[in-house]
């Protein structure tokens, strides 16, 4: 431990960001970095404290705790405390494949289970792993590491997300061939298109990208498998198959006037927006551009939050943003304790442009839609809304959100964005491997097994257990990768 009182004497210091109305004149990212002897002091604030939950990764009473990929936090704190840069992103890569992601787009669960913040502030931990990875891409030290034996097994990836790429990168450095195979135009999935750039620059992605082509991992883009190549010629060229391709299928919002023009899901929105600004700098008419709209966005989450930010940087002329759910308490309850993640108020970046540009809030709690309504010529033109209440069910005796009659009421409405989450992975990739899937159409397996009922199919990430956090894809894509080396070899020494 650097510092035993850094806690004490140094105050939480975050990167500072760049004014809302100074930010959504682009789409880049918006903090500017500490500099390197800040972030050591930061870094001193670690307590290296008896029992680190930071780095805990567990469930406490049905909610997360600390990190999933068990990061060894206090030890790089530490390391980077005394300027031990290549020893910190040795420990730090240990067991994150990708933390270059990770900084920037994970909410941070191991700060939410620090223990300074029990009394104060948690450590910057986030932006501590930031710098280490940066330092490292600088100095050379995240230069590729290309394995020196290599087995003749050939591992086939499907889905170049997180998961993905945690897995192939894992088994490439065991030894093994692997080729990863992307339906899209360029490698990252979710990583790619389905976070902002402003999140997430994608020379991010392209960066780990050619490091992982040097260290011998192949590539194949635009090959949708179960469609332009087969299931079964994957699994006659390959000794193992992992489907790792997210869950994919949007939850959609069934109401009368759905077929309305101006409707589209949040993927699809962002994916738009990202390759015509990768492509063509957002040339007009290669995107779905929210400009001069009166944008509805449905939908809490992180993904509603992304759409807020993307439309008002397209010139949006509006933004509303509606959630099924009450406004959460802005400090923790009794029943949400630390070290749980604390289920309180957030607002995020899309938020905070949204008040200052139009001046308040584009959150409606309690709040869902009843209908669509359009135009003769078929174009959404208003959104009728009905408010909700929780309400026991007599039956199940559980509290859901139910509409409160008479409460109905119509908002001018022209574009709508669906950003309700996901059920699962899609149909026809699991048919066309015949892998089993569960109520939630997620990948069934045994519980805490990769394996599928398909012989030599392995499935991680979204596709085996629902959507989630980058963090968790990681883990799931390295848990996948060691139970495919067990299976290849007999034994295995990844963990």
């Amino acid at each position: 431990m650097g510092k035993p009182t850094g806690f004490l004497d140094y105050e939480r210091e975050d990167a500072p960001a760049f004014s809302p109305k100074e930010r959504i004149k682009n789409f880049n990212e918006f903090h500017t970095p500490l500099s390197r002897e800040e972030q050591r002091t930061q870094a001193a604030r670690c307590m290296d404290c008896g029992v680190p939950f930071c780095q805990a990764g567990m469930t406490i009473a049905g909610a997360a705790s600390g990190c999933p990929l068990n990061n060894l936090i206090p030890e790089w704190n530490d390391l980077l405390y005394n300027g031990s840069m290549k020893q910190a992103y040795d420990r730090l890569h240990k067991t994150n494949n990708f933390p270059e992601f990770t900084s920037r787009v994970c909410p941070a669960l191991c700060e939410a289970a620090c223990t300074c913040g029990l009394n104060g502030k948690a450590v910057s931990t986030k932006a501590n792993e930031n710098s280490i990875i940066e330092y490292a891409y600088e100095h050379g030290y995240a230069a590729p590491r290309v394995p020196k034996n290599r087995t003749d097994k050939k591992i086939a990836v499907i889905g170049s997300g997180p998961s993905g790429l945690a897995a192939a990168d894992t088994l490439n450095q065991r030894g093994h061939n692997v080729t990863v195979f992307e339906r899209s135009d360029r490698i990252g999935g979710l990583l790619m298109y389905g976070i902002p750039n402003m999140k997430l620059e994608k020379h991010i992605i392209d960066r780990k990208i050619e490091v992982m082509k040097a260290e011998g991992v192949e590539f194949v883009v635009n090959t949708d498998a179960g469609r332009d190549i087969k299931a079964s010629k994957l699994l006659a060229d390959y000794d193992r198959v992992i489907l790792a391709c997210g869950a994919s299928n949007p939850r959609d919002i069934k109401a009368p006037g759905r077929d309305a023009k101006g409707i589209y899901f949040a993927v699809d929105f962002l994916k738009s927006t990202t390759k015509a600004l990768l492509d063509n700098g957002l040339k007009d008419g290669t995107y779905i551009s929210a400009k001069d709209k009166t944008v509805m966005v449905i939908g809490g989450g992180d993904t509603g939050n992304d759409c807020v930010g993307t439309a008002i940087r397209h010139g949006a002329k509006g933004v509303i943003q509606v959630e099924m759910m009450p406004k959460l308490p802005e400090c923790r309850t009794e029943a949400n304790p630390w070290p749980q993640w604390p289920r309180v108020l957030k607002t995020d970046y899309g938020q905070e442009e949204a008040i200052a540009v139009f001046g308040q809030d584009p959150r409606i709690y309690e709040t869902t839609v009843k209908e669509f309504i359009k135009d003769k010529s078929g174009k959404l033109v208003k959104v009728q809304l009905v408010k909700l209440e929780a309400r026991k069910n007599e039956e199940t005796g559980r509290l859901q959100m139910t509409e409160i009659e008479g409460s109905e009421y119509t908002v001018d409405c022209d574009m709508v964005l669906i950003a309700a989450g996901f059920l699962g992975s899609e149909s026809y990739v699991t048919k066309a491997f015949g892998v089993e899937v569960d109520g939630r159409t997620n990948v069934a397996t045994e519980k805490d097994c990769y394996s599928t009922n398909v012989d030599n199919v392995f499935t991680a990430g979204d596709m085996h257990r629902g959507q989630s956090l980058v963090v968790w894809a990681i883990r799931e894509g390295r848990n996948a990768a060691k139970a495919v080396d067990m299976s290849l070899m007999g034994y295995t020494n990844i963990r």
